[in-house]
């Protein structure tokens, strides 16, 4: 067995070891890389720089991890399984190579066009399931950030490591280690709220140029509204919801739209999700400053908009952090939220896949200056079949 051969088993017994790379990981990887070439556009030095790096970051860490988890092991097993005869000549120590982050799936794509909300009306909806329904129909909150730094190419993976989700029972509180989505643990009698969360999902420019949008229309935001119990749509409830919303996104609807087209197949299988042909997107930007919120409430328990399937939330806003507060908070149980939920915090640069029936909310946000580029800002919106 030669040397490359070794690595070359090595290399792919890892990518399959979720101790060593987990599936969240390997996301980020992905956004990374596609992220760079974002970047990089059509010149293959930068390219090539930019993977080196990368490469470089993702190959040390993977040695790390193997060696310091695994000893040797998984040599052992390579070694064991393998029917090519060994010489001591092969059997000196290589330099680990990481084989090439997988890419998200290139084939056929859902076939849609991307709709901005057609018309006020357009907005979340109340809980689904037994007992009384709040008067409105939520929507997700989302929010800007001014422009923090010059574009530059991705120097390395970043945030390799699990995240930790707060997880809220009554009283009590724990902390849900989830590798690729959020909600993986179980209690007797409760189904877990399911989620994706996906880091670095733009590139550093895009980032910076939405947030400049967002701050060049901030006149023409309006009062985010909800849809009554009996279908009206365009009414403003403030013990339910406060908050500002943007239907006009300009470019980023299209850039935010055929990036999740292009990690949705994947974004699916982990939710349980069947691919489904999708007849219609609503996209947002939503700004929430001091006070803001949003009550509990699903997003497709009216009939106006049951055929909502996926909600995504962006997140994006200045640096650094300028509030606190807004976390979204998903409930293990659509009628009753004394029985759990999870916790995510706003993070630069992350998106969030959950089910439309899943009962969720924002908490209040706190902004001391209650400046407007200081909002929490998200670009959410909802996936129709």
């Amino acid at each position: 067995m030669t040397a490359k051969q070794i690595l070359d088993a090595f290399s792919e017994t890892l990518m399959q070891d979720e101790r060593i790379l987990s599936p969240r990981e390997r996301d980020l990887l992905t956004s990374l890389l596609q992220n760079s070439k974002t970047v990089s556009g059509t010149n293959p030095q930068i390219q090539s720089a930019v993977s080196a790096v990368i490469a470089q970051s993702v190959g040390e860490t993977v040695a790390q991890r193997a060696f310091a988890l695994l000893g040797g092991s998984i040599v052992e097993q390579i070694l064991g399984s393998s029917t090519i005869p060994v010489s001591a000549a092969d059997m000196t120590t290589p330099t680990i190579v990481v084989s090439p982050v997988p890419q998200p799936p290139s084939g056929p794509r859902p076939s849609y066009v991307p709709q901005p909300p057609s018309g006020p009306g357009s907005v979340p909806q109340p809980p689904s399931g037994p007992g009384p329904r709040p008067s409105y129909v939520p929507q997700p909150p989302s929010g800007p950030q001014p422009p923090s730094s010059v574009p530059q190419p991705p120097s390395g993976p970043k945030g390799l490591h699990p995240l930790n989700v707060p997880v809220q029972r009554g009283a009590q509180q724990s902390h849900l280690e989830a590798a690729s989505s959020v909600g993986v643990l179980e209690a007797p009698g409760i189904m877990r709220a399911q989620c994706v969360v996906l880091d670095e999902f733009l590139a550093p420019h895009e980032v910076d140029e939405l947030v400049a949008y967002a701050l060049q229309h901030e006149r023409e935001f309006q009062r985010s509204e909800v849809i009554s119990p009996s279908g009206d749509p365009g009414v403003i409830d403030y013990s339910h919801r406060r908050s500002r919303v943007l239907m006009d996104l300009g470019k980023h609807q299209t850039v935010i739209l055929e990036r999740i087209r292009g990690v949705l197949p994947r974004v699916l299988d982990q939710l349980g999700i069947e691919e489904f042909p999708i007849t219609n997107v609503e996209a947002q930007i939503t700004a929430s400053n001091d006070g803001d919120f949003f009550g509990a409430h699903s997003d497709n328990a009216q009939e106006a908009i049951a055929s909502r399937r996926v909600t995504f939330v962006y997140f994006f806003h200045r640096e650094p952090r300028p509030f606190e507060g807004g976390e979204l908070r998903l409930h293990d149980s659509a009628s009753d939220q004394s029985r759990g939920y999870q916790t995510i915090v706003p993070q630069q640069n992350q998106i969030v896949f959950f089910p439309c029936p899943v009962l969720h909310e924002i908490t209040a946000v706190e902004c001391p200056s209650r400046a407007f580029a200081d909002s929490r800002f998200t670009l959410n919106g909802w996936l129709h079949t």
